[in-house]
Order: C-alpha cells, then sequence, then structure tokens
C-alpha cells in the first residue's frame, strides 16, 4: 500500500530552507529554487544542502561529478559500474553524504532532455537505495518526488519534447545534435520509480548494507539487476514462487527457503549452541545472499550461524510477512488457545499455510530435548527469536507493540508445540 507523501507545496518549503541556495554571474545573483533542481550541464561549487563540514562540502562537488558520469551528462575513463561504486562506497562510508546525493539525483533527473541520461539518473537512484536510506528528514521528500512518477511515462516523453522544441530555438547546430537524443531507452521511468519507492519504504526501516566490507562491484550489479528480476529477497511469497518456476517447475516451496534450512541441519545447527539467538558475521551472510539470488549454494559454508542468519533475514524481509497482516489481530487474541492457535493456520492462503508449517516443522527439530540440552534454545527461546520474523506489528505505540511482542512469542510457541506438520516430510 502507498502511503500519501508530503504534498508539492511542502516539499518547496523543505527545499526553501535546506537548500544551500546557489549564486550566478558576476553579481552573484541567487539561482532560483526551480533552477537549483534542474538539470544542470556544469559542475558545482558547493553542495546542495546546507552543510558545516568542510570534507562533505569538498566531496559534494566531486560526487556531482560522478552523476554526472553515471548519467552520460561528463566524459570518464572509469566504465558505469565503477563509477557507480566509487559513489555508492563514498556515501556507504560518510553518512553525512547520503542526502545530497538524492538531493542530487532530483536535480538531475528533473527536466532532463536526454532520456537515456534520464534513465540512468533513475538507476543511480536504485542502486543507491539497496545500500543506504536518507535520513528520516529527507525521506519525506525524497519520497513525494518519486510518487509523482509513478505513473509519469507519457508527461515525462511529452515534457521532454517541449523542452527539446524550446531549447532547439536557442541552441547551436552541435549542441542540437547532442540534445536532440530523446528517443526512450531503456526502462520506462514509472519502472524505476515503482522500484524506489519500494525500496525506499524498506530500506528506511532496515538502514541498508550493514557489516564492514565496503560495497562490490557485484553488489553493485546485483542491486542493478534487482530493479528489473525482483530479488528473492524483499518480495512476496507469489512473486518468488514465480521466478522459481523455470528452474524449479514442481516445488511448492520456495527453493530458498527449504535450501537454506537443510544447509543450518547439515552445518549441525540442531547441535550448536546459541542457533538463531547468535549472528553469523554479517560480511558473510551478504556474501551469501549474494550467491543465493543467484541460485547457488556455496559448498564451503562451515558455520551454521550463516544460513541460519540469512534464513532469519528471508521471512523477516519478505515485502508480506508469512503470516498475512489480515490474520494478525485472530493471532495475538489465540495467543493462549492451543486449538484456536491451529485454526488460524488453516485459514491462511495455500502457500503461506506450506511456507508456515515447513517453518514450524524445522523449529520443532531444534525443540526436541535431546538437541535444546546442546544448543540452550528451548521452545520458548525459539518463539522468542522467530515470532517477529512472522508477525507484524502495525502499531507505532511503544505500549502496544511491548503488549503485542509476548503474545506474538505466545502464538508462536503454541504452534511449535502443538501444531502436526507431519505431512511436511519430503514436501519441496
Amino acid at each position: 500500500t502507498l502511503r500519501k507523501p508530503i504534498s508539492q507545496s511542502s516539499m518547496a518549503d523543505w527545499a526553501s530552507k535546506n537548500l544551500n541556495m546557489h549564486t550566478q554571474g558576476i553579481f552573484r545573483r541567487r539561482i532560483s529554487l526551480s533552477n537549483m533542481l534542474s538539470w544542470n550541464g556544469g559542475s558545482i561549487k558547493k553542495p546542495m544542502l546546507i552543510t558545516s563540514n568542510r570534507t562533505i562540502k569538498k566531496e559534494a562537488c566531486e560526487m556531482f561529478k560522478l552523476v554526472q558520469s553515471y548519467m552520460g551528462d561528463r566524459q570518464t575513463r572509469m566504465d558505469r559500474n565503477n563509477v557507480a561504486l566509487v559513489t555508492v562506497t563514498k556515501c556507504w562510508s560518510m553518512q553525512g553524504l547520503r542526502d545530497e546525493l538524492y538531493i542530487q539525483l532530483v536535480r538531475q533527473t528533473t527536466d532532463n532532455m536526454c532520456y537515456r541520461s534520464l534513465a540512468w539518473g533513475w538507476e543511480l537512484m536504485a542502486i543507491s537505495l539497496a545500500f543506504f536510506s536518507p535520513s528520516p528528514k529527507f525521506q519525506s521528500y525524497l519520497e513525494g518526488y518519486i510518487y509523482r512518477h509513478l505513473d509519469s511515462d507519457e508527461n515525462i516523453a511529452q515534457h521532454i519534447k517541449e523542452l527539446v522544441d524550446l531549447k532547439n530555438k536557442k541552441m547551436t547546430k552541435s549542441r542540437k545534435k547532442r540534445k536532440q537524443n530523446t528517443e526512450d531507452e531503456g526502462l520506462p521511468i514509472s519502472t524505476y520509480a515503482k522500484y524506489c519507492y519500494r525500496k525506499l519504504q524498506k530500506v528506511a526501516i532496515t538502514g541498508g548494507k550493514k557489516g564492514l566490507r565496503k560495497p562490490t562491484v557485484e553488489e553493485i550489479t546485483h542491486a542493478r539487476n534487482a530493479i528489473v528480476t525482483p530479488s528473492l529477497f524483499g518480495s512476496s511469497l507469489e512473486e518468488i514462487m514465480l521466478r522459481q518456476q523455470d528452474m524449479y517447475p514442481g516445488n511448492k516451496l520456495p527453493w530458498v527457503q527449504t535450501q537454506l534450512s537443510q544447509q543450518v541441519l547439515a552445518l549441525g545447527g540442531e547441535q550448536t549452541e546459541g542457533i538463531f539467538r547468535i549472528p553469523g558475521d554479517i560480511d558473510e551472510v551478504n556474501a551469501l545472499k549474494l550467491q543465493v539470488d543467484q541460485w547457488r549454494i556455496p559448498s564451503s559454508l562451515s558455520d551454521p550461524n550463516i544460513p541460519a542468519s540469512l534464513l532469519k533475514l528471508w521471512y523477516r524481509e519478505l515485502e508480506e510477512p508469512v503470516i498475512p497482516q489480515q490474520f494478525y489481530k485472530e493471532c495475538i487474541s489465540n495467543y493462549e488457545n492451543p486449538d484456536a492457535a491451529v485454526a488460524v493456520v488453516q485459514l491462511l492462503p495455500e502457500l503461506n499455510r506450506l511456507v508456515l508449517c515447513y517453518l514450524i516443522h524445522f523449529l520443532q527439530i531444534f525443540a526436541q530435548p535431546s538437541n535444546v540440552g546442546r544448543t540452550k534454545m528451548d521452545v520458548n527461546n525459539l518463539a522468542m527469536v522467530m515470532a517477529p520474523n512472522c508477525l507484524r506489528c502495525q502499531s507505532d505505540d511503544p505500549r502496544v507493540i511491548f503488549e503485542n511482542t509476548r503474545k506474538e512469542m505466545s502464538f508462536l510457541r503454541m504452534l511449535i508445540v502443538h501444531l502436526d506438520t507431519s505431512f511436511i516430510k519430503g514436501l519441496v
């Protein structure tokens, strides 16, 4: 569901308070707000956003050149993958540059007369959102900007034509030749916008790439491919099953779910102390995530905490939780009633029911007394670590969240203890 973003007037108000207004000419006249937020073919001498940090001031101007290079508006010897890598790494390492990058991309994708350049600007925004979120104060602005492009393809094509016609009257022939490249190249802008809108909602919650290892070219390529090919992480169950249809047409369960679960067991996870509670090395988890998204499970894995952490992440990042939102109230209302809790499972859509039953069957292995003695993870601990990955409280009230967390844990505990999942054996 799309939240209604801030209005255009609110966005203009935000911009007037936060933009570092530039000047031009020998009299240093201030550039208008609309010009500050329109495509610029030249360089900038100071950041777009107000800052007192000297490093940010310098890096922001260099980053603007990188943005122009990625969009094809400035010549560079680097290929576009490396331009994106340098840009993303700067912002990932330096939090103060993140809003600056997003406002630069807003500027360079506004009144841009070259469709290819425009598309590449949106592509860089989509890639960046895979690694870091804007600040909370800038998120609403960016959300509003993206929202206005969700269904704007016809308007964009018409707008570019009008801008080109207007400029052609003033340009020299050589400039005309370059700027008349307005044919549609690549994806429709609305495709990028829809992807960016969903990605922004998620990254605002997850916070983006974690760990100590800097972004890699492989991660950049993966982030770009995800615009067209949905990732196995962060998608809906239906999208994931659709994507695996060609490779595993007979599977009734998501390949990623069964493979990661089997890896945890193959590496002795049911005999590992603190399994699901102790996180795996975040950089190793990130590396495994990249491989799993390419339908590969490396044979070099040795620590069961790595696939266990990624499996939790997969459940947590599902676009809609395993137990869909419309069943949430029923779950927390029946957290003490075994029969009613089991009855809720039978009401779920078939795919959700199978995925949940597979998870419960998996957790029941760890709940066996012989394994609990080694893992120190009894049924209460298992329910505590896994409940947030299956149920999502929509309230913002801390008291409601606190109270419901206890009920969510109790509901999942009821399922681990009482749900008959014997039919799952052998099902993939």
